[in-house]
């Protein structure tokens, strides 16, 4: 791939970034906890969906020693809502490793943080290190796929280190604004859905694609795969001011977090019926087609655990796959 095409992008992406970049909380009194902090919770997750948690997460855990001497389900409530709880548990892990030893300050250091790949390794460096290392993830794929007019399949290992490698020859000096105006470009101007705004593209001169008049031919990708469904019963258990809850087991999706009694396919009898709706939710790999019953019980069945609606709301991390049945809960 030609590099000079690439560095010569560089500076009108910059001055776009500075003009058009959007006011996000992680952008204001960055830290390398504080960034780690945003790019685990902006993975797989929408922005609007992490403002606020984000604020409400640094209030609770304003330092890795805060977060470090937290107990584990006090971390998952506050990730509550922003699914891959796997995420969560990691950074509570590298907050630990970091409040003994320190932030990293390298690359490499970064990167053996639990739950840290390259991507984030390389996000965390660039902006709040300035180490000129590429976070290359699907919206950097995306918008170079399209000004190189790039037929190779992102999905491949070797696309993505082809294009790691391009981007270590003309990183500028100012890395946290590179970083960030690449991932920008990618969101809200180079969309991955639907026409991509050419118009408001500070490439739009230069981008192979665009000029051909092929800009929704890129990236190229493999094929998805179907998902798998699974029909199951989410049974609300409700006796006196109580509702029944279940640990998930401790490995597989979702794992270890608190849900609803649930059940592939028929539930047993637990009771007297109140209500039923049925809801989906949709996995990466899976989707859940569930039918959900308030059930009325005369005792607090096991081996369920018990708690009441203050207290569900309060302390225990029940994921969004549950929440058309939240309002039961009163």
């Amino acid at each position: 791939m030609q590099i000079q095409l690439l560095k010569d992008a560089i500076p009108p992406l910059l001055e776009w970034f500075r003009a058009h970049k959007r006011d996000l909380p992680w952008r204001h009194d960055r830290t390398p906890y504080t960034a780690l902090v945003a790019e685990l919770m902006l993975q797989q997750t929408r922005v609007e969906a992490v403002k606020e948690r984000y604020l409400r997460f640094l209030a609770a855990f304003p330092t890795p020693e805060a977060l470090a001497a937290a107990d584990e389900e006090e971390v998952l409530k506050a990730w509550e809502g922003l699914g891959y709880y796997t995420r969560a548990r990691n950074l509570h892990r590298a907050a630990k490793v970091i409040a003994e030893r320190g932030f990293p300050a390298t690359f490499e250091g970064v990167r053996a943080l639990p739950g840290v790949g390259d991507y984030t390794a390389g996000a965390v460096c660039s902006i709040a290190l300035g180490l000129p290392v590429p976070a290359v993830d699907g919206n950097v794929l995306r918008i170079l796929s399209r000004l190189y007019a790039d037929d190779s399949n992102i999905d491949d290992a070797a696309t993505k280190a082809a294009y790691a490698a391009l981007l270590r020859q003309v990183y500028p000096p100012e890395t946290a604004d590179f970083c960030e105006a690449l991932m920008e470009l990618g969101a809200i101007v180079c969309v991955p859905n639907g026409a991509p705004a050419c118009g408001a593209c500070p490439w739009s001169g230069v981008c192979r694609a665009h000029l051909a008049g092929r800009e929704e031919c890129y990236p190229v990708r493999a094929p998805k795969r179907a998902r798998r469904r699974v029909e199951a019963a989410v049974c609300v258990l409700r006796c006196g001011e109580k509702y029944a809850l279940e640990k998930r087991p401790a490995k597989g999706l979702l794992a270890g977090l608190w849900q609803f009694p649930f059940f592939e396919g028929a539930p047993p009898e637990l009771g007297e019926v109140l209500a039923e709706k049925r809801a989906t939710h949709i996995f990466t790999h899976v989707e859940w087609h569930m039918t959900g019953r308030l059930i009325r019980t005369e005792s607090e069945r096991s081996p369920y655990t018990w708690v009441t609606a203050r207290e569900l709301r309060e302390k225990y991390a029940v994921p969004s796959a549950f929440r058309a049945f939240m309002d039961w809960v009163k």
